[in-house]
């Protein structure tokens, strides 16, 4: 006989959160789920989607050749090893799993090759040489409405508009949960709350690099992301991990939306330094991108030129015609009619920037770059076209830095079943996490294209097994599984 309220008590209801839901619930948990704002999704929904995972059935119907022990073996060489194998072992190994789960579930990826994370199919997700980004149908809203239809099919029962206030304890194990204050007893409790790019204070505490943006800092993360997870902490002594770790997107110094209400800058553009010189591919995916720029000083500038500002597509917020003119009228955006006169406003060399638009002129619009491969990454997104010259006056130069915060890594620290350490690294008897409030699998390098989306679910599905498999009646719990 069962001695409390529900089997199994989620706290959160974004993509963490529902994955752990159902899963308990699959298991034969009843499951409550608590969602801190009015409407379910968190920051899954607000994503493009994207699952990162190997040896899918998309995959082989692609032709496609991955496993899960070449995922795993480029997860650690990109985080350099840093993070726990059994953990991110356990991660790889049941990614393609969950995302096969969401297609049974009714999620639609179709076998076709898919140029970005906004066309349905197989995408490149980072820097791997196999690709393994599994773009949905609907993106993420769509994710969380199948989610939320096997929810409602369970029968799990959802407290909107309820934020949880504290853990329950006793005799060193979570029992449940209080919100609104009102206690609440389970067998289990799975933290899947969401990270805290929205807290500034702990932003400031435990992912400080975020604020080197200064002024240009913008947060895209669900407004419920404010680190719920880490204030749990304290009363039961869990281990905090991933400090100084997150993911920072390269944007333009005036963006404030992310790109698909942004928009994107110009095809035909120059990343510079402060030599003056090009450094990178302008394309290059952000698992790397962000390590690229910190690697020259924290910045660098955008060169383009009249054509390619006067031919950004309309709609957009931030990378529009008209926007990027009242930049350069302000005085925010740099414009000169030469690039010498561009050059000595960016401060930079101007033989070495003349030389550098030279050399891009002389490569990019004839479809190559020897120097850093940019015609791959632009032919591997669907790009059909090659860029225009950089040739026509005024020139334009902004600043380009890491100020968009996606979301953070500093979290519960959990073990391969998504169990909770204290911070000795032994289980909190009745305590999971997942997603964000996990911390362990999102590293030091994020790897890609839905590497967080991934990581919710899985992560999420794996915390809702064993969470289902502890025993209402708070005795020992039974051996966990992965």
């Amino acid at each position: 006989m069962s001695d409390t309220d529900y089997d199994v008590v989620v706290i959160g209801g974004g993509g963490a959160g529902l994955a752990a839901a159902v899963t308990a619930a699959e298991n034969g948990a009843s499951v409550i789920l608590f969602e801190a704002l009015k409407e379910l999704g968190g920051s899954t929904a607000l994503s493009a989607g994207l699952f990162t995972a190997a040896g899918t059935s998309v995959q082989r119907e692609l032709g496609i050749d991955d496993s899960a022990e070449k995922y795993f073996q480029h997860y650690m060489d990109l985080n350099q090893w840093m993070l726990k194998p059994g953990l991110i072992r356990a991660f790889c190994e049941n990614a393609g799993p969950t995302l096969e789960w969401l297609i049974d579930l009714g999620v639609e990826i179709p076998a076709k090759v898919s140029g970005n994370a906004h066309q349905p199919g197989l995408s490149q997700a980072g820097v791997e040489d196999v690709w393994r980004g599994h773009v949905p149908k609907d993106q993420g809203y769509g994710l969380v409405q199948v989610l939320d239809a096997a929810r409602r099919k369970h029968g799990i029962d959802v407290v909107l508009d309820t934020r949880v206030q504290s853990l329950l304890t006793q005799n060193g194990r979570v029992v449940g949960v209080i919100a609104d204050d009102v206690a609440l007893s389970a067998g289990a409790v799975v933290v899947a709350s969401g990270g805290f790019a929205q807290d500034p204070t702990f932003v400031d505490r435990h992912y400080p690099v975020a604020n080197k943006a200064g002024d240009s800092l913008f947060v895209v993360a669900a407004e419920g992301s404010r680190g719920d997870h880490l204030r749990f902490a304290d009363a039961v002594d869990a281990s905090i991990t991933g400090d100084g770790w997150g993911l920072m997107l390269p944007t333009v110094y005036f963006q404030r939306y992310h790109h698909w209400q942004s928009g994107f800058p110009p095809k035909s553009r120059v990343y510079v330094n402060a030599a003056g010189r090009r450094f990178m591919d302008e394309d290059a995916s952000y698992a790397v991108s962000t390590g690229i720029i910190d690697h020259q000083g924290g910045s660098a500038w955008i060169v383009f030129d009249e054509n390619a500002r006067a031919n950004l597509p309309v709609g957009y917020v931030d990378w529009a015609a008209e926007r990027v003119a009242e930049e350069a009228d302000a005085g925010r955006t740099l414009r000169a009619d030469t690039l010498e006169e561009l050059a000595e406003l960016m401060q930079v060399p101007t033989d070495a920037l003349n030389a550098t638009v030279a050399r891009w002129n002389a490569h990019l619009p004839h479809g190559e770059d020897p120097d850093f491969l940019r015609h791959r990454t632009l032919a591997n997104k669907g790009s059909t076209a090659n860029p225009d010259p950089i040739a026509q006056g005024p020139f334009y130069a902004a600043r380009i830095l890491p100020a968009e915060l996606v979301c953070t890594h500093a979290g519960l620290e959990i073990d391969q079943h998504a169990a909770v350490l204290d911070t000795t690294g032994v289980p909190i008897p009745g305590l999971f996490a997942a997603g964000e409030a996990g911390a362990g699998v999102l590293g030091l390098r994020y790897v890609g294209g839905g590497n967080a989306v991934a990581n919710a679910l899985t992560m999420g599905r794996i915390a809702g097994r064993n969470a289902a498999r502890v025993p209402s009646d708070l005795s020992t719990p039974l051996p966990l599984t992965i």
